[in-house]
Parts: C-alpha cells; structure tokens; sequence
C-alpha cells in the first residue's frame, strides 16, 4: 500500500516537473515576442526584402506591376470610348476619367507612404489607450506584464500543481496564449499582404467597375488594424482588476480575459457587420464582404 502511494507520489512529482518546465519555457521566450507581434507600426514594413518586393520606385517590385496595370487602364477606357461611338453605349466623361487616373495614380505610387501613416497613427491610438493604465497603474500594459501578473497571482513561482485549481488555470491561460501567438502572427503577415495590395486597391478606383475591390480592401485591412486597439482595451480592463491570489474569482478573471482577446478577431467583424478577414486558425482565412 505504502510503495503504491510512493509510485503516485513520483508520479505526480514527474508530471508537475514536466508542465513547470514547460510553462517557464514559455514564459520566458514567447509572450516577449506577444508584444511585438500585436503592436504593429509602419515599422513592419522597413524589411529591406519586404522592400524589394514592394518596390523602391516604379520601374521595380510590386509598383513596376500597377503601373502597368495603370497603363492598361488607360488602353482600356481608350478602346471602351471608341467603341462607344459605334454601340452607343454610355461611357465615363474622358476629363473626369484622366483626372481620376491622375490623382490616384500618384495615390498608388505613393501608398508606401500613405499605408506607414495609417499604421502610425492606428498605433498612437492603441499606443495612448495602454498609456493611461501606464499612468494609472504606474505599469507597462502588455502581455509579458500580464503574464507576471498571471504568474504572482496564481502562485507559479513556487512548486507547480497541475492538478490543483491554480494548475489547471494556468494551463488554460498557457493553452490559450499559445493560440493567440498563432492567430496574432496570422494578423502579422495577413497586414504585410494587404500592404502589398495597396497599389491595386487604389488603382481600382480609377474604373467604376473595379471600384469594389479597394471596398474589400480597406474593410479587411482596417478589421486587421481595428483588433490592434480592441486588444489595448482588453489590456487596459485586465491592469485595473485588483486580484487577489486567494480569490477565486479573480483568478477566472484571468480566463476571461484571455478569452476576450482570443475572440477579439469575431468582436471586430460582429462590430463591422460581419466585413473583416478571419484569423482564425481553426477555420479557414476568408475574404468576407458581409453576412457569414
């Protein structure tokens, strides 16, 4: 009986050692790089590579591309407005087409610029939402703050018990923040394409009938950067909690908390009248314009 209740004792002992290796392992080299992955600014795109193939000028990269498209814009209206006399169908005014070809083709030369300005200023928003729990609070509003906290709170820094309440929590908040470096590096590069998209979602404007696709454009992009700021409130209700280590209920406060975030993709196309792009990594990434 005596060398069974050992055997359970090793056991456990073992299983215990493997998760506090597991969750230190974690804690200290991943929810660093939380951070950065979520709070994205116009310095995502100072990849020299990412440069090369967006373009330097617009004989090269992704522009040389849209500059093309641009000249076939033209071609196109230009047969389009003679064959009009012949069918005499309705066609856009020549003036009113050559100045919207005008004006948004300098547009998409310069999106490089215009795209880095809109994840700035996307960034000073979500960047002054976290700073007034820095001044609040008197701490920094992160994830790698967030998990100390998770971590004082439940009690991890001494002998882990994955079978107790405060093990099981943390090993769904663990599971959880896992998930959200997946979805959140799902964001990281799904922004990098939509940047690259820029030229030809603005050129669309030139014609009525392409006109859509910088609609789709922007609602995705701006759903990706919308979740930016949704996450800095999350941060910023989660740092004014006062929690407790022998209060329960803060304690699944955390879950909640976490779970907000991971759900803060669904929050942002609900908001948006289901328009966004899903970074989900359970489901497949889909373009959606609205509905489902």
């Amino acid at each position: 009986m005596e060398n069974s209740s050992n055997m359970s004792n090793v056991v456990i002992d073992t299983i215990n050692t493997i998760f506090e290796n597991i969750f230190t392992s974690i804690d200290t080299n991943l929810y660093y790089v939380l951070d950065d992955l979520t709070f994205v600014n116009s310095n995502i795109l100072e990849d020299k590579y990412f440069n090369k193939i967006f373009g330097t000028s617009s004989s090269n990269g992704i522009l040389l591309i849209a500059n093309s498209l641009l000249i076939g814009f033209l071609l196109y209206y230009a047969i389009k407005y003679l064959s009009s006399n012949f069918t005499f169908s309705r066609i856009e005014n020549p003036t009113q087409f050559i100045f919207k070809l005008i004006i948004f083709g300098i547009a998409m030369n310069g999106s490089y610029f215009i795209i880095g300005q809109i994840l700035d200023i996307n960034s000073n928003i979500s960047g002054a939402i976290r700073s007034i729990g820095e001044d609040l609070f008197g701490q920094r509003v992160c994830f790698s703050n967030l998990i100390n906290s998770i971590n004082n709170n439940l009690e991890m820094n001494k002998s882990i018990n994955i079978f107790s309440v405060d093990g099981l929590i943390k090993g769904t908040t663990t599971i959880s923040m896992i998930n959200l470096v997946t979805v959140y590096a799902l964001r990281y590069v799904m922004i990098k394409i939509f940047v690259l998209l820029s030229p030809f979602a603005i050129l669309s404007l030139c014609m009525e009938n392409t006109n859509w696709f910088f609609k789709l454009w922007a609602k995705n992009l701006f759903s990706l950067l919308f979740i930016q700021i949704i996450i800095s409130l999350v941060l910023l209700i989660m740092s004014s909690v006062e929690y407790n280590s022998n209060d329960l209920m803060t304690k699944f406060m955390y879950v909640g908390g976490i779970y907000a975030l991971t759900r803060a993709n669904s929050f942002v196309r609900e908001f948006m009248m289901g328009s966004g792009i899903s970074t989900n990594v359970q489901g497949n990434i889909g373009l959606v314009r609205g509905g489902k």
